[in-house]
This record gives C-alpha cells, sequence and structure tokens, in this order.
C-alpha cells in the first residue's frame, strides 16, 4: 500500500507539472510498452545530467485540464509488475524501474512509475536507441549530452581502450557463437537466433557494443579473445586463478576468453551433493554444495568491477567448507550491505565499457541486483549466507559458504517460509556469532522466538516447530518425483485432449518444490516434457513456436 508520502509526492509533482525528469499521460490499457521504454531511456538520461536520484513517469493525469483522471493500464498487479521484466530485457545496462506505486486517488487510479537516473558514464538506452528530453518532448539524445554523460567516471575506463594490434582474428570462434547465441537469447523480442548468427562478426561486435568504432577494445579481448592475446594485454595478467586449500592443494590459471572459462573454472570447483540436516533432526534434504548461477555471478561480478588499473589477477581460493572470491580494488560504490535488499542500482561502474558488454551476453543480468540473487539464492538453499570483507581497502574478498554453519538455521528457512530478507540476514549474523546493531530487530527476533540469550550472546531457538509441521514444511521442499509429474499431465491430457506449455505449467507449478526458483522450475518443467516426447508418451501437434501437446497414439 502507497504511503502517505507518495500521495503528497503526486500532488508536489503535479503543482510542479512537466520538465525534463517528469512526465504526465492519460495512459488506456494498450498503452505501448515501446513508448514507456522511449520515456524511460529520455527520463533516466535526463535525471542523470540534472544530478537528480529519479525520474517520474505518471499514468492517470490530463495534461489539458492538470488534474487527475484515472487510467486502466494493467489493472491485474501481476502483468503490472511484469514491465519491470520487460523494461529490463530491453533497456542497456539492463535497469529498470525502482518501483512502480499503485494510487487509489480520490479522482481515479493513478500510476507513478520511478526511473532511477542513468548510472554516472553509462547513458541507458531502448532498444539499442539513447533517448533525451527537450522541454516536454522526446527527442533523440544528442552528441554533447552523451559525451557528457560518458566522461563522468573521472577515471579512465582500462577497458575501453583499444588495442591497435588487435583484430578479429585474434577473437576465439567457440566464444564468439556463445556471445552471439547470448545476445539472441536477451533480445529474442528483436531478433531471431539464425539472424544473430548470420551477422558478420564485426556487426555483432558492434552491436553488443564490444568494439569502438570497428576496432577491437580490451573489454572484447578479455572476454572473447584467444588464449594467446594475453600479451597483447600486457601488463595486466588478464587471468584468473583456482587455488584448492586443505589437505590437497592444487592450482590453475585461467585465461581469455572469460566468457567460456568461467564456466572452466567453475568444473575445477568439487560440487558434491550433500546431506544439510542430520536425518535424527529431520528429514535430510540433499543438495549441490554450491550452485553454479550464483558462482558464475560471484565470478561475473569480480570481472566487472575489477580495478584493472592494478594489474591483478581474479582469484578463487576453495577451501573444504567455503569459496573465497577475490578482486584487485575497493568496493566502487557504497557498500555491499546497499545491494542485499535489490532496491539500490549503483550510478557509476569502475569499468563502464566492460559492464554494458558483459550485460548484453547475460553475464550480469540485471545490473545492480546480482548481490540480492546471490543472497536470495543461499536463503533458498537453506545455507549460511555471503559475506564481504572489506578490510583491506584494495580487494574485496568474498565468501560463499559450502557447510552448514548451524543446522537450526536452516532448519528454520525450511519451516517459516514468511521470513522476510532483513530477518534471515540478522539470523544469518547471530549463527556466525557476529553483532546485530539493530535494537528493533533483536526485539523482534526475541518475540517471535527466533533468538535467546543475551546481548551480546544471542544463539537461534533450536524450539521453532513441532515435528509435525517440520516434516510438513520438508514434504513442500522435496517435491515429488518425475512418475508424479507425468501422472498429472497424463491424467489432464486424458480429460482434455491437449495442453499448451502454460497449460502444463498452471498444472505443475505449485506442486514443484518450494525450494525451486522460477527459472528452475521452467527449466524442470521443460526437461519433464522432453522426456515424456522421447519416450513416447506425448506428441507435440502444433508448432515448434507453439507446441500444443497431446498422447502419442
Amino acid at each position: 500500500m502507497p504511503t502517505l508520502e507518495i500521495y503528497i509526492q503526486l500532488d508536489q509533482l503535479i503543482a510542479a507539472w512537466e520538465s525534463e525528469v517528469v512526465e504526465f499521460k492519460r495512459a488506456g490499457d494498450g498503452f505501448s510498452t515501446s513508448e514507456i521504454g522511449k520515456y524511460f531511456s529520455a527520463l533516466a538520461n535526463e535525471a542523470n545530467l540534472r544530478d537528480c536520484e529519479q525520474a517520474w513517469l505518471v499514468f492517470g493525469i490530463d495534461n489539458k485540464s492538470r488534474s487527475v483522471i484515472g487510467t486502466d493500464y494493467r489493472e491485474d498487479k501481476e502483468r503490472l509488475h511484469g514491465l519491470k521484466h520487460q523494461i529490463s530485457q530491453d533497456t542497456s545496462p539492463a535497469v529498470t524501474f525502482h518501483e512502480i506505486y499503485e494510487l487509489a486517488h480520490e479522482q481515479g487510479r493513478v500510476l507513478m512509475f520511478e526511473i532511477p537516473a542513468a548510472p554516472q558514464g553509462m547513458p541507458v538506452a531502448w532498444k539499442g536507441h539513447y533517448y533525451a528530453r527537450a522541454g516536454e518532448s522526446l527527442i533523440h539524445l544528442g552528441l554533447d549530452k552523451l559525451d557528457t554523460i560518458r566522461a563522468q567516471t573521472g577515471v579512465v575506463d582500462w577497458t575501453v581502450q583499444v588495442v591497435e594490434d588487435a583484430t578479429i582474428d585474434h577473437l576465439d570462434s567457440q566464444a564468439l557463437a556463445r556471445a552471439k547465441s547470448a545476445f539472441a537469447r536477451k533480445h529474442a523480442n528483436r531478433f531471431s537466433e539464425g539472424e544473430v548468427a548470420g551477422w558478420p562478426d564485426a556487426t555483432f561486435l558492434n552491436r553488443a557494443k564490444l568494439t569502438l568504432d570497428g576496432k577491437i577494445t580490451r573489454a572484447a579481448l578479455l572476454l572473447l579473445g584467444k588464449p594467446e592475446v594475453a600479451p597483447l594485454l600486457s601488463p595486466h595478467p588478464a587471468q584468473m586463478t583456482w587455488k584448492l586449500e586443505g589437505a590437497e592443494r592444487a592450482y590453475e590459471h585461467f585465461g581469455p576468453p572469460f566468457l567460456l572459462n568461467t564456466t572452466a573454472l567453475y568444473q575445477k570447483i568439487r560440487n558434491f551433493q550433500m546431506r544439510i540436516l542430520p536425518e535424527d533432526e529431520l528429514l535430510a534434504i540433499e543438495l549441490a554444495k554450491y550452485d553454479q548461477k550464483i558462482i558464475l555471478e560471484a565470478l561475473h561480478n569480480c570481472i566487472a568491477h575489477q580495478d584493472y588499473h592494478r594489474n591483478g589477477r581474479i582469484i578463487v581460493t576453495e577451501y573444504p567448507d567455503r569459496l573465497v572470491l577475490e578482486n584487485e580494488g575497493s568496493f566502487f560504490e557504497g557498500v555491499p550491505a546497499d545491494y542485499i535488499s535489490g532496491h539500490k542500482t549503483p550510478r557509476r561502474y569502475r569499468n563502464p565499457f566492460l559492464a554494458q558488454a558483459m550485460a548484453e551476453l547475460s553475464m550480469i543480468d540485471t545490473m545492480g541486483y546480482g548481490i540480492h540473487e546471490m543472497y536470495a539464492g543461499q536463503r533458498r538453499r537453506f545455507f549460511p549466507l555471503p559475506d564481504y570483507d572489506l578490510s583491506d581497502a584494495d580487494v574485496v574478498q568474498m565468501t560463499i559458504h559450502g557447510k552448514i554453519v548451524d543446522a537450526v538455521f536452516s532448519r528454520m528457512l525450511i519451516q517459516k517460509t514468511d521470513l522476510s530478507l532483513e530477518e534471515v540476514l540478522a539470523l544469518d549474523r547471530v549463527q556466525k556469532h557476529l553483532p546485530v546493531d539493530d535494537e528493533a530487530m533483536i526485539k523482534h527476533l526475541r518475540r517471535r522466538k527466533l533468538i535467546e540469550g543475551r546481548k551480546p550472546n544471542f544463539y537461534l531457538s533450536a524450539k521453532v516447530a513441532s515435528a509435525t509441521d517440520a516434516k510438513a514444511d520438508y514434504i513442500h521442499t522435496r517435491g515429488q518425483d518425475d512418475v508424479f509429474y507425468t501422472k498429472l499431465v497424463m491424467d489432464y491430457l486424458n480429460k482434455y485432449h491437449s495442453a499448451t506449455r502454460q497449460d502444463i505449467n498452471k498444472l505443475l507449478w505449485r506442486k514443484l518444490s518450494d525450494a525451486l526458483d522460477d527459472e528452475q522450475k521452467e527449466t524442470k518443467i521443460g526437461n519433464l516434457i522432453t522426456s515424456m516426447r522421447r519416450t513416447g508418451k506425448i506428441k507435440n501437434s502444433g508448432s515448434r513456436r507453439t507446441p500444443n501437446w497431446e498422447i502419442a497414439e
């Protein structure tokens, strides 16, 4: 529910009326998403140039009378908030609304879209084009404004520098193919994968923002270069190092192309299945020690934010119970805690050219949200949350845990699915015997009977729920096997004769394990359909793009 401050904000915006950072629209239900994207680009860029933290796009306002008239744009809440994802898919860098406020104004429904200012040094584009404002009009971003934004970092971007002796022949063909595929998936609503694959390499590199005036940059060599291009980047080693510490010791260096070799480095990590809870306390859950998506997100962040002027390598140290990732340079804007909630978008990037290229290749999915996704991922897996160590002012060190610190913490995450991220963060600090400075949070956790003991020696309460409740929650977490899901699909087809992918999603979604996120559920259902097709249980009577599944005769 919007707060009183938002209603006051609306009144103030209407009183001041439109400017380069405020736009009002009547906006019916059919208002074009593409137009919204253009205004997003323009308002974000203008907010940057005027040193404003945000801009506003407001629906439900009449321009002539300057009064609220209401709007029926996307009245379904799920569809309305799905606009955030749509905008992030076609903006570059991939940013979206801070928030969408739905106001029940006495004169009609009003939507207020809060747009973050473009990051320092990085103008925001919509579908490859930069937009701006001239008074109340929407125009293309002029070269003068473009240059002003790009010059904002105050330091030379190492990654944008052209390597004079480098040519397209210095790029790895497999990495180029992978990059084209990733770019096509990101821009699937604009280009088909076949179309992107058919582009000349020079055209692709320009559109993916890896070249500058057609010339090969350091960013292109880091991400797509052949292994032997490292000397062209000297004195920087262009290297990631995996180290194994413990009873056994080993190491291996990985150079370009980083697009491929981040996965190669991940595959060196010993990632066996483990039971995260003792059987005598609760039914055991088996999970991989590390989640690939989390590890790659962390490693890609190291690449994007490394201070390349310091000529250091990225180091991933594997201990028996944790991974420690290190990259050169201080945390560039704010502190890690600012980004955990997922609401903050950084205004500046140390390597804006490299970061933008990585966003185009989906190495960084949603800029500014990577830390949030890693914390949320560890939470979904019932593992301790990541830790940052910034004690060395010139190094960022991140720890990803591969072992349970306190079984009670994992049991809380399984049983109490209503815990907020703020509560989980505080409980994680308690289990690690770290101070919790928020007195209000301490009182809150005590009231919920989640912690016991006296400050500073708090500990997690073992009496979280009854054994019956715990077993019921485990069933939701564990899900069912494929035989169960296959039977549900076959029963559905026997009754209704056919099903689209959306029908099957709707049938199975809530029955899948609560431990899976949306992407993992999509993959699970896709694999199930493929298995049923290959074993001759179902057939596709539709097209490849819009399949329609029936029982095979």
